[in-house]
């Protein structure tokens, strides 16, 4: 009789679990279906920004420095391997720190890298990806916003930035970068299933008035909007 009783809590759980996985699927799948629209603040549109994905992250890219704020300042020129002090643009990326040092790809992925990621077990970071210059395709869309948006996105992106007692954002002292244009940060929050980095960036466009899903874990759900 108690070997019934466990094999039956054994399946219960079991059921629960992969009615967890099952539903998390189905609003993973829908939910980015369901458009937050732009909004128009009436001003201008012209600060370029871009939406990029490696297919596993994504990251805001803007322009290193223009009138309104100046990336260098903070991330700086020389945390990077190459040296160069030229680059016209800058990708920022929010995530599980592990998971963005241990898997630059997919067939990168392991499962103890993903299971510290999906329940809050380990910290996070600001990826940083400076460019020479940006080209619209399938992985890369192209937005145009307003200075007033910029400022907000801007005010957003820079608050998930961990700072020291002088403000300055702080360098993860690691040779694990995906090449030489591109340095990590120590970031503010924790990844999880139910906020991972493209769920970030969908809210960094929420938080510019731009057109996002309602919710989405994966660059579909943001991409989608932008086809």
């Amino acid at each position: 009789m108690k070997s019934k009783s466990i094999l039956f809590f054994l399946l219960k759980t079991l059921g629960v679990i992969l009615g967890i996985v099952v539903l998390y699927a189905a609003l993973g799948y829908f939910l980015p279906f369901i458009e937050v629209t732009e909004k128009n603040d009436g001003e201008k549109k012209e600060i370029p920004v871009y939406i990029y994905t490696n297919g596993v992250h994504t990251d805001i890219v803007m322009p290193v420095k223009n009138e309104l704020h100046d990336w260098s300042q903070k991330v700086l020129f020389s945390d990077n391997l190459s040296g160069r002090t030229d680059y016209k643009y800058i990708g920022i990326g929010w995530g599980d720190k592990g998971f963005y040092l241990d898997t630059p790809t997919w067939a990168d992925l392991k499962f103890s890298t993903a299971f510290k990621a999906a329940f809050w077990l380990s910290e996070s970071a600001m990826h940083c990806t400076f460019y020479d210059k940006m080209t619209e395709a399938a992985d890369c869309k192209k937005i145009m916003i307003s200075k007033n948006q910029y400022k907000k996105l801007v005010e957003f992106v820079d608050k998930k930035f961990d700072k020291d007692p002088f403000g300055n954002y702080i360098l993860v002292p690691t040779k694990a970068v995906y090449g030489k244009n591109d340095a990590f940060y120590d970031a503010i929050g924790s990844y999880s299933f139910l906020y991972t980095c493209n769920t970030w960036t969908n809210d960094a466009l929420k938080a510019a008035g731009q057109k996002a899903a309602l919710w989405t874990p994966t660059d579909f759900g943001i991409f989608r909007h932008y086809r």
